[in-house]
C-alpha cells in the first residue's frame, strides 16, 4: 500500500523517501485496513502474473537456444524481455485497479485539505465496480490505460532480472544428482536479481503510477503521455522523484522473486498436482 505520491508536497521530507512519513499518515487517516487496499486484486492475479513471467522466459530462453545448444547474453535479454511482454496481459488491468483503490483516500485528502469545491466523502470502491466502469466507458482497452508505461517497465525489468538470476543462479552448489542449484541459492540469486531489477526500473514504475491515477487531487499535474510525464516530473521535481518507493519497491519485489524462483524450480506446483491425481508428464 506504502505507494509514491502522485504529486509533489510543499511538506516532503526524508521520512518521505524512505515512506514512514507515508506510512504513518495512511494508518492515521484511513486506518489499519487502508494499508491493505487493493490487496484483494494483487492475491486474484498475482498468481497468473508470475506463472506467465516465469513459464514465457522458459518459453523463450528454450527457442531462441543456438546449434550448440547454448544461449548468449543478448538472446538471455531477448528471453526475458518476451517473457515481460507477455505479463502485460496480466499485469496491467491489475496495476490499474490496485492503484485506483490504493489512491481514493490520498486523493481525497488532497481535495479536502486543498480546500476544493465540490470536494466531498470519497465513495467506497471496489475493483469490480472500476472494472466495469471503465469498460462501459472506454471498452477493453479502459482497463488497459497506461500498458505502454506498464510494458516499459515489465519488459525492463524482465530483461535484467532473467539473465542477471541465471548467471547468479548457475555458480550455486547443485543438488545431489540433479544440474539445478540447491534452494537457498535459487532463493539469494532471486532476491540479489530482483533487489537490482526493481531498483533500476524505478522511474518507470513511478511514471506508469502517474499515468494510471485516473482522479488527480486539486491541484495535481495531469500528464499527456510517457515522454511528457518524464519531461513534467523532471523540470517540477527533479531527478529524485523518480526513485521515489525505490526502498519499498525493493522490499518487496526482492523477497517476492526469490520464493517464487525457489518454488518454481524445486517444482512444488508439480508436487501439489500430482498429490491430487493430476499426471504433469
Amino acid at each position: 500500500m506504502v505507494k509514491p505520491p502522485s504529486a509533489p508536497s510543499e511538506q516532503d521530507t526524508f521520512c518521505d523517501w524512505v515512506k514512514i512519513d507515508c506510512a504513518s499518515k495512511t494508518l492515521k487517516n484511513e486506518g489499519f485496513f487502508g494499508m491493505y487496499r487493493g490487496s484483494g486484486v494483487n492475491l486474484l492475479l498475482i498468481t497468473p502474473e508470475k506463472a506467465i513471467k516465469l513459464v514465457g522466459n522458459d518459453f523463450f530462453r528454450h527457442i531462441l537456444k543456438n546449434d550448440k545448444n547454448k544461449l548468449t547474453l543478448p538472446r538471455e535479454v531477448l528471453a526475458g524481455g518476451g517473457a515481460g511482454l507477455f505479463q502485460i496481459v496480466a499485469t496491467t488491468p491489475m496495476e490499474l485497479l490496485k492503484i485506483q483503490l490504493q489512491d481514493a483516500g490520498r486523493s481525497a485528502s488532497v481535495d479536502k485539505t486543498a480546500g476544493a469545491e465540490g470536494a466531498v466523502k470519497p465513495q467506497k470502491l471496489s475493483a469490480t465496480k472500476i472494472a466495469l466502469d471503465l469498460f462501459r466507458e472506454k471498452g477493453i482497452l479502459g482497463i488497459y490505460k497506461g500498458f505502454r508505461a506498464t510494458m516499459l517497465r515489465d519488459v525492463t525489468f524482465s530483461a535484467m532480472y532473467f539473465p542477471l538470476f541465471a548467471h547468479l543462479n548457475a555458480m550455486g552448489k547443485r543438488r545431489e544428482g540433479s544440474d539445478q542449484a540447491v534452494f537457498y541459492h535459487s532463493f539469494i540469486s532471486g532476491l540479489s536479481a530482483g533487489c537490482v531489477a526493481s531498483f533500476s526500473v524505478t522511474p518507470f514504475d513511478v511514471v506508469k503510477t502517474r499515468l494510471q491515477t485516473l482522479h488527480k487531487g486539486a491541484g495535481e499535474q495531469s500528464y499527456n503521455g510517457i515522454v511528457d510525464c518524464f519531461r513534467k516530473v523532471y523540470m517540477l521535481e527533479g531527478p529524485k522523484a523518480f526513485f521515489k518507493g525505490a526502498f519499498c519497491r525493493v522490499l518487496v519485489i526482492a523477497p517476492l522473486f526469490g520464493i517464487a524462483q525457489t518454488v518454481y524450480y524445486l517444482g512444488i506446483a508439480e508436487r501439489l498436482l500430482a498429490a491430487v491425481g493430476y499426471e504433469t508428464q
